[in-house]
């Protein structure tokens, strides 16, 4: 039979990025161990309204670990204590009776606090329209047969493809670096002949995009791939720098 714990939440709480914001704490008696973490959520907001209080502004959409839209800061972890999972897929058996769970917003100057634990990331936007397209003919569809792609570059675009633009390997990382969002991107269209005509621009643009918005730069602590909910490679920013420097000598 499921059990009902007590949790104690603070939770970052602050109106708009130019405002000073700060922790406020909440009791939440009675939560199953089999909610969700954003159920939980969804209980204290009712709470809250109910006392006639502002609800915590938090950002949600699938609740299925697809969108990338529940980025929660929990405990000092993106996404929470449980490694290959985003916020919505957390449930409240990772946690225990009596427990106090601190929930913060992403921390990084190109993700400015819209509300509460909201940031705007729109900033992943402007890097894939930067470059994150394809030129396409109009006309009749190619025959797949017409483009042979090795299984060994599929199954890495397929896996950089992955990347459901979170934001967690720049929450994580020490210099709120965006590399590991940006590489999938950069990588997953170098991978297929498709992107290949755009394969140097694509680089320089993204990468410039990437600087331009105030993300920082890449130390390689690794701490982006150990924290990252789909579990994408540091192999691939690797690539993204070879796409680069090779792009920029012929540029």
């Amino acid at each position: 039979m499921s059990g009902n714990m007590n949790i104690t939440l603070k939770v970052w709480r602050q109106n708009k990025a130019s405002d000073k914001g700060r922790f406020e704490t909440y009791a939440i008696p009675n939560v199953s161990e089999d909610m969700s973490f954003l159920e939980m959520f969804d209980i204290l907001n009712e709470q809250l309204i109910i006392e006639g209080k502002d609800p915590v502004a938090f950002d949600h959409d699938c609740r299925e670990g697809i969108c990338g839209m529940c980025s929660m800061f929990i405990n000092g972890r993106p996404h929470g204590p449980l490694k290959g999972v985003t916020t919505c897929q957390l449930h409240m058996r990772s946690f225990k009776n009596g427990d106090t769970i601190v929930v913060e917003p992403w921390r990084a100057k190109a993700f400015p606090v819209i509300k509460d634990l909201v940031v705007d990331r729109s900033a992943f936007d402007r890097i894939i329209a930067a470059g994150g397209y394809i030129s396409v003919n109009t006309g009749n569809a190619q025959d797949a047969n017409s483009l042979p792609v090795a299984k060994e570059n599929a199954d890495h675009a397929f896996f950089a493809a992955a990347c459901i633009g979170c934001g967690a390997c720049v929450a994580a990382c020490k210099n709120a670096s965006a590399m590991l969002f940006t590489s999938a991107k950069i990588s997953q269209l170098a991978l297929l002949p498709q992107g290949a005509p755009e394969r140097n621009t694509r680089a320089l643009n993204m990468v410039a995009q990437h600087d331009a918005e105030g993300f920082g730069s890449c130390t390689n602590t690794g701490a982006c791939e150990a924290e990252c909910p789909k579990g994408i490679s540091l192999s691939n920013i690797a690539r993204m720098n070879r796409e680069y420097l090779g792009a920029a000598l012929m540029s």
